[in-house]
């Protein structure tokens, strides 16, 4: 090979060396890799609580000092250490890093429980819930940014979600130490010590009257039979409080007394739990094993101040009312009240589906033949969901007897409302008791308009003509039976909404089925032997006189036939003058005139009413009240009430 080719030869060769030196160094190379849309929000939101891995973000700190996931997950320790004391990461960083380092470890420790069980923590898990905590608390307050200058930031959205996932655990655990202590008879307000951390308790802000049977979290049930969850965004762990119930219920053959309450609050009650730590700088924060769980009522509070900044409380408005629902065995209680089978109620309840407050007004609703609350779950979850509805309105349901006559769960029901309106209001000063709302379903329908009517002497005279009521028969029946037929209206409601309600009654009720069901039916012994007497004057019968069985006294069905004299009589009676009142009535078939239409129980005929505001007829069967159309009905009249209040429509 000659001098010159050789040389031409090293000439070209020489680049195509240095090439391969190049790659055999082990240069990276980048590449362009398409992302789909579900790589992104995935890359974006994933985290070790939705997903069980570290989120992108603490997987990219972890990478700043030289650490992979898989080598944290061989020693979380030492890897939380390096995280800790390593330079070259922001403090957003390493706090938000080391949050999610600790729940990794606390979900590890924490067993799962079943819906509604608490979970039995180990020192061990709840030290890393609390780490968790602490960790997510200092990055939300103390990293140099404040909570409304990272709003729109995913990795706000995550910490937030950690400190609120294990203030719930927390909370749990303090939960069964207080409450154990206070069944002991300790004091439920002295510190919970667990392991190293002193944990101080405040739940004066629910206004609890008595120990919780239960704390459920919100996030880990759900509801079938319920339309919409209604949540508000915040901080704070999402939490349902089960108080123990009054008992109602009691065996129908039984004669003896019964002292239950004629009102009470729900027995379920959403609450929401903080942790705060103390110290006033980010390494006082990291040092301190002082904690204070404090419980806030969503109901009543929207936002609070944590370290000098305004945050949102998280709130779940339809958890405490579904858990309530669900446990409540109200279709198979009102069943039995009914048909006099077992155990069923007596006298009317009137249930409050929030603690009382003076400036909201009141929504009164009654239910319908052998029905219960149970009948408004979707209407009631929809207007407390509403906030809107929820600052103006507090609802009051009334769970009553529905087998005993008409006129006497007129009578008891507005007793019944009365003494619970005295109790919170005896002045009736409050804005709660002014412009109240009436919503009424059904057989509830006619009750609310009979408490909302003026009787005079209407039907006192009917009966004294009836049963030919003279002298001292005369006398005797009246006394006790004055006050059921004579009546004025209900005052300071301002409006009334009649669902499927047979205000003239139904001929269903008088037809072969509605005779058999009516057999059926049996009066509480309370009542058979409260009017007993007055029955057997009405009939002229001596009270000692040798009778074959007791006289019948006509029950709920009976009213309801279209042809019975009570319901003829009470139809005509005027409702209170200036009334604003509304007609939703159901109808089954579309093809069918609508004056000859019915709802499979209610005739048209006999649910309209002339000088409603409004007539609102549905394609639907009887129950009618949870369809979607007549919840959308109802809302729009409350709304329609509440410009009206406010003075913006005089319609």
């Amino acid at each position: 090979m000659t001098h010159g080719l050789q040389a031409r030869m090293r000439h070209w060769l020489a680049p195509l060396f240095a090439a391969a030196l190049l790659l055999s160094s082990g240069c990276a190379m980048v590449k362009v890799k398409q992302v789909t849309p579900a790589d992104y929000a995935m890359l974006k939101r994933e985290d070790i609580l939705s997903s069980g891995r570290l989120s992108a973000l603490s997987q990219e700190s972890l990478s700043v000092i030289g650490l992979t996931a898989a080598q944290c997950a061989r020693d979380l320790p030492a890897c939380r250490q390096t995280v800790a004391t390593t330079d070259g990461l922001q403090a957003e960083q390493r706090l938000s890093t080391l949050a999610e380092l600790w729940m990794q470890q606390a979900l590890a420790l924490t067993p799962r429980a079943r819906v509604g069980e608490a979970n039995p923590l180990s020192d061990a898990a709840l030290d890393a819930w609390l780490e968790t905590a602490r960790y997510a608390y200092a990055y939300l307050f103390f990293s140099g940014r404040t909570p409304a200058e990272r709003a729109l930031e995913d990795r706000l959205t995550q910490v937030r979600d950690y400190y609120n996932y294990a203030a719930e655990q927390t909370a749990a655990v303090v939960f069964q130490h207080t409450r154990a202590r206070v069944l002991e008879g300790a004091d439920y307000r002295s510190p919970v010590q667990v392991d190293r951390w002193t944990i101080r308790s405040d739940f004066d802000r629910l206004q609890l009257d008595g120990v919780p049977r239960q704390l459920v979290s919100a996030a880990s049930v759900s509801f079938a039979g319920l339309r919409s969850t209604y949540r508000r965004d915040g901080f704070g762990a999402e939490l349902v409080v089960v108080m123990e119930a009054p008992p109602l219920a009691v065996p129908v053959d039984g004669a003896g007394p019964v002292a239950a309450p004629v009102f009470s609050e729900m027995p379920a009650i959403n609450a929401t739990a903080l942790l705060r730590f103390g110290g006033g700088t980010l390494d006082e924060v990291l040092a301190t094993r002082e904690i204070r769980l404090e419980a806030w009522s969503p109901d009543t509070t929207t936002s609070l101040r944590l370290e000098g900044q305004e945050v949102p409380l998280a709130a779940n408005f339809t958890a405490a009312y579904g858990l309530w629902m669900a446990q409540s065995g109200f279709a198979t209680e009102s069943l039995r009240t009914l048909f006099g089978r077992g155990e069923g109620i007596r006298e009317p309840h009137i249930y409050l589906m929030q603690p009382y407050d003076p400036d909201r007004r009141i929504i009164f609703m009654l239910h319908g033949l052998a029905s219960s609350p149970e009948a408004w779950v979707n209407l009631a979850n929809e207007i407390m969901g509403d906030p809107e509805m929820r600052r103006h309105y507090q609802i009051w349901s009334v769970y009553y007897p529905t087998n005993a006559p008409i006129a006497l769960n007129r009578y008891t029901v507005s007793n019944a409302f009365n003494r619970t309106l005295d109790h919170f209001d005896p002045g009736r000063t409050a804005a709660a008791t002014h412009d109240m709302v009436f919503i009424g379903h059904s057989m509830g329908g006619v009750i609310a308009r009979l408490m909302l009517s003026e009787s005079g002497d209407t039907l006192w005279n009917g009966a004294v003509e009836r049963f030919n009521l003279r002298g001292e028969r005369l006398r005797r029946v009246e006394a006790r039976l004055g006050p059921l037929a004579r009546f004025s209206p209900q005052p300071d409601v301002g409006r009334a909404i009649f669902i499927a309600s047979p205000h003239r009654g139904t001929d269903i009720a008088g037809n072969r089925l509605g005779r058999l069901i009516g057999k059926l039916v049996r009066l509480p012994l309370t009542i058979l032997g409260k009017f007993e007497d007055v029955f057997l004057a009405m009939q002229d019968v001596e009270p000692s006189a040798d009778t074959s069985k007791p006289p019948r006294i006509g029950n709920s069905i009976d009213n309801l036939k279209a042809t019975d004299p009570f319901i003829s009589a009470s139809s005509a009676l005027p409702m209170a003058p200036g009334l604003k009142y509304h007609s939703v009535i159901a109808r089954r078939k579309a093809d069918m005139p609508l004056e000859a239409s019915d709802d499979g129980l209610v005739p048209y005929w006999s649910a309209h009413l002339d000088g409603a505001l409004s007539e609102k007829v549905i394609l639907s069967g009887h129950s009618v009240q949870e369809t979607p159309e007549a919840v959308l009905e109802v809302r729009r009249i409350l709304r329609q009430d509440l410009r009206m209040h406010d003075g913006a429509d005089h319609r």
